[in-house]
């Protein structure tokens, strides 16, 4: 294996990389297989928007040799197996989104309680009472779909979709949510002093990892029969 270009991103606490290769010059089409790699020549830390969500490094392999014994499943079958994988990944992500969404609604819900103009809580206006209002409903309606989706893989049923159902909610809800928060904060939800400004920024990568949303709308389509 050899490239200089990035081939896989990975957190710094990575112990074994995993990652998908295309064979070429050989009689038959070129397949994905998925080889346990032995350590790249480089691993750059790249400066991203959600640093403190998941710290991601590009990795640069030269001359590097893949044991035949490291190949995980039959050759060829690597695009498969990673499809699979997604499926689960979906719901893991999808309970990250409902996390932050939870996360950004009891934050708000925390500041309108606290932070006083003319001389009230601003949750006793009905501005700041509607946003509240609509997130608790959202946040509850999630936790439903993600629950679903846990549940359908633990029984050992069909899941692919209803994880694609969650994902896609979930991390769009966790974008509004973190939006709502941040502004019911007002001007201090700018402020690394305040953890929603940290939630705002982690809140896009939910919308792009384990498949975009659009990727999403594929698959839910396709369950339709579409």
């Amino acid at each position: 294996m050899n490239t200089g270009r990035p081939l896989q991103r990975c957190g710094i606490t990575s112990i074994a990389l995993l990652t998908l290769v295309v064979s070429s010059g050989c009689e038959r089409p070129p397949a994905p297989a998925a080889p346990v790699a032995e350590a790249p020549d480089a691993a750059k830390l790249l400066a991203q928007m959600f640093d403190t969500l998941a710290r991601a490094r590009e990795l640069t392999f030269t001359g590097c040799r893949v044991p035949e014994h490291n190949l995980l499943g039959p050759r060829g079958e690597g695009f498969r197996q990673f499809l699979e994988i997604l499926d689960g990944g979906r719901i893991s992500v999808a309970a990250l989104g409902l996390g932050m969404a939870q996360g950004a609604f009891e934050m708000g819900l925390s500041y309108a309680r606290q932070r006083e103009q003319f001389g009230r809580p601003i949750g006793s206006f009905q501005a700041i009472q509607f946003k509240l209002a609509d997130m608790a409903t959202e946040v509850e309606a999630a936790r439903n779909l993600v629950y679903k989706a846990a549940w359908l893989k633990d029984q050992g049923r069909p899941f692919a979709q209803q994880a694609a159902i969650a994902k896609l909610y979930t991390g769009e809800l966790a974008r509004r949510a973190c939006n709502e928060s941040l502004q019911i904060h007002g001007g201090y939800g700018f402020m690394d002093e305040y953890p929603i400004s940290r939630f705002y920024r982690d809140a896009k990568v939910l919308e792009i990892g384990e498949g975009t949303n659009e990727v999403q709308r594929l698959v839910i389509a396709r369950g339709l029969g579409l």
